[in-house]
């Protein structure tokens, strides 16, 4: 920590936290989480338990005139046997909506992977600090968007000028669910996942739950869904369904009736659009579970099932738009505010042939954005089932 300034340090408090859905306090400061205490406790593996709390499109966000900024936190870092350490994760920070720094913290936790068997190891570091300097010397609203990838626990808030919490009653809140695509795998940095980004361009507060290799329709996250106070609300069904090969036919429709039934609950006129996966052509026909293949130092998937049985009731990616487009149909009789978007509208064919997705499962940088802003433009352009009506 440098030490020109006369520096105010302010708790890391839940006033300031923006995109959790809880917050944990812990021996080292506070855990922003992405799923209730209640869910956690339900969750089968550690897969979406390291996922939950990896907070994507979780931020600070505070007004100040502060021209440094310090943010003391201890990450946990993802890394896995045998491929190359993976960069520090990058903590943006917005000035009254645009990015205007970034930063990284060394150190931290490192939880070893083995991808096969996916048993980890948890092996401890030091807590870091990411610092933003020469910020506008004005009255402005901050928003430190946390790395979408890394846990994140919140230890300290420095400043040069004190802060106090952003304003409530902004914008719209959109709710978003779905799988390490809406997480933001292979993102460059927080704010350029693509829900963030869609959301920016939509003028929207994100929540996102999206959550690596758990879109797997759990009834817990359909709870948690439905308690949480939403303007808008998506889900994004099918591709951890197919890669992981968690369920057939019989199992997935009334799966998804009861995911629908539940969220309606606690949201039943709310805009609700249901979402199926982009373009990815190692499950369009072919079944999972998906298996890694290592190329050069990089792990790229493929797909094991045997398209013939799909017939028995196995699921590809293209059972799943047909039989959710059917779904949502059927639903949308009694619930003219249920819509359905096919996910290849934003990133078909065309977009895998310029923007091929790195590991033939996720897109990279350049497919996030364009993913964004595609949904961007149907769902909340005019006419799309997010757009501010008038009347």
């Amino acid at each position: 920590m440098s030490v020109e300034h006369d520096w105010i340090t302010t708790p890391v408090t839940p006033d300031i936290v923006r995109g959790a859905l809880d917050v944990e306090r812990t021996a080292h400061g506070l855990l922003p989480h992405r799923l209730p205490a209640w869910a956690r406790r339900q969750i089968p593996d550690g897969q979406l338990a390291m996922a939950e709390a990896q907070p994507s499109g979780v931020r600070l966000a505070f007004r100040t005139r502060a021209t440094t900024i310090e943010l003391d936190t201890l990450p946990t870092k993802r890394a896995y046997r045998g491929l190359p350490a993976p960069a520090d994760g990058v903590y943006d920070l917005l000035v009254d909506g645009r990015l205007t720094a970034q930063a990284t913290v060394t150190g931290g936790n490192v939880r070893l992977i083995d991808l096969a068997s996916q048993a980890a190891e948890l092996r401890e570091g030091p807590p870091g600090t990411a610092r933003f300097a020469d910020l506008p010397a004005r009255d402005k609203n901050v928003e430190i968007w946390l790395p979408h990838t890394e846990i994140t626990e919140l230890i300290a808030l420095r400043t040069d000028t004190p802060i106090e919490p952003a304003p409530d009653g902004g914008p719209r809140v959109w709710l978003h669910h779905g799988s390490s695509i809406s997480h933001g795998s292979n993102a460059a940095h927080p704010t350029a996942i693509w829900p963030a980004l869609a959301a920016a361009l939509g003028g929207v507060e994100l929540i996102n739950l999206g959550f690596g290799g758990s879109a797997l329709l759990d009834p817990f996250t359909a709870r948690a869904m439905r308690d949480t106070p939403a303007d808008l609300i998506s889900v994004k069904i099918g591709i951890n369904i197919v890669n992981g090969d968690v369920m057939r036919l019989r199992a997935f429709t009334p799966a998804v009736h009861g995911f629908l039934d539940t969220i309606r609950e606690g949201h039943p006129a709310t805009p609700l659009l249901v979402v199926s996966s982009i373009l990815c052509p190692v499950q369009e026909d072919t079944p999972g579970p998906l298996a890694p293949r290592f190329d050069g130092g990089t792990v790229r998937f493929t797909a094991t099932g045997d398209p013939a049985e799909r017939a028995a009731g196995r699921l590809t990616l293209n059972v799943i738009r047909d039989e959710l487009a059917r779904i949502v149909r059927q639903r949308a009789a009694d619930d003219p505010n249920l819509h359905y978007l096919d996910g290849r509208d934003l990133y078909g064919e065309a977009d895998y042939a310029e923007l091929p997705l790195p590991d033939e499962v996720h897109p990279g940088p350049e497919g996030h954005r364009r993913i964004g802003e595609n949904f961007a433009r149907l769902v909340f352009g005019a006419g799309g089932p997010f757009a501010v009506t008038t009347g």
